[in-house]
């Protein structure tokens, strides 16, 4: 027999709580494997994968390990992949020339991953960072203080014109300069590839969060590169309102999906983003966010698992279609169980 409550209420929200069923069937936010894309990192030789020591269990692979990886990711249930190239010190320069290689490793590992596993959505990274040899995202100017936006962006458009030939399904923009959306899209669509989409780095701010990702794409080059400004470029994180200017310039230029990055410390400019645009919204959980869930965690602070999930499903919440994480495969794996 029930007991007699001491208290007349109408509502009790937490008879919807009271069992696992109960809560299972008011639940508002799923993570599934397909909301997934994986970020991987590819080097050239035949070594075993090289374990990047600040993002535990994210590895770099040579081109074949990349390939069983992708194969892996897929047969989880992970729709994408993100590749990222880190190259050899001495294929870098100041304009970033090896970007624009015909025979440059991320064209090698996409057609390589492409032949293996047709089925996967490839996504490349259309900036000059992981080439050039001061770090940054685009060519400098005469005085080495910031970065030339109209000649970059000739060189992005001839990146991803050359990403789209070795048969990626988008191209990423990740360099933040003015009108690169635009000119992109054009190219691509000038050279036949118009069914090469666009999923642009729309909202990246200028976060002191992407450390570990330097470090694991080699553009720390020295002490202290890591801690880089690209304040002339990447976004503001004071500023909110710039993130929907940024976003509606990128959907007006033709961009397919819009990304804001950091995802985690960024959950109301994506609820912005997602009221403010009818296309898809990615958010990229960087590589600090991750290391730091996985410091906690090794200190004894933090449950993994379980601040892992959460993580995630805050991102989704606040309006992401598709998350970048480097937790894809663990989580795909855990649901397939």
């Amino acid at each position: 027999m029930a007991k007699k409550s001491t208290l007349v209420l109408t509502h009790r929200p937490r008879r919807l709580r009271r069992q696992p069923s109960r809560r299972a069937l008011v639940e508002e936010t799923v993570i599934r494997a397909a909301d997934l894309i994986a970020p991987l990192f590819v080097v050239d030789g035949k070594g075993a994968p090289e374990p990047i020591g600040s993002m535990p269990g994210v590895n770099r692979f040579n081109i074949t390990d990349l390939v069983k990886e992708c194969q892996e990711l897929y047969d989880l249930g992970v729709p994408a992949v993100a590749l990222f190239p880190k190259l050899d010190a001495s294929l870098k320069d100041a304009t970033g020339t090896e970007a624009l290689n015909p025979k440059t490793l991320i064209l090698r590992a996409v057609r390589a991953v492409k032949q293996a596993v047709p089925g996967l959505s490839i996504i490349t990274d259309v900036a000059l960072d992981p080439y050039t040899s001061h770090g940054h995202d685009g060519v400098l100017n005469a005085a080495l203080d910031d970065v030339e936006n109209d000649r970059t962006v000739a060189i992005l458009c001839e990146m991803a014109v050359m990403q789209a030939e070795a048969g990626v399904d988008f191209v990423a923009p990740s360099d933040m300069m003015d009108g690169r959306v635009g000119a992109i899209r054009q190219a691509l669509d000038a050279a036949g590839y118009t069914d090469t989409a666009i999923l642009a780095y729309s909202a990246k701010y200028n976060s002191a969060y992407y450390g570990p990702f330097r470090d694991a794409v080699g553009s720390a080059k020295a002490a202290g590169t890591r801690l880089l400004s690209k304040a002339t470029y990447q976004m503001n994180p004071a500023n909110r309102r710039e993130a929907i200017r940024e976003v509606l310039l990128d959907v007006a230029e033709g961009a397919d999906v819009v990304m804001v990055k950091p995802a985690g410390l960024y959950l109301d400019i994506i609820r912005e983003v997602r009221n403010a645009t009818n296309l898809p919204v990615a958010a990229y959980q960087i590589s600090g966010e991750y290391a730091q869930i996985h410091a906690a965690a090794k200190l004894g602070w933090l449950d993994l698992a379980r601040c892992r999930d959460e993580s995630l499903l805050a991102i989704k919440r606040a309006g992401a279609d598709m998350i970048l994480t480097y937790f894809a495969k663990e989580v795909a794996q855990k649901l397939k169980v």
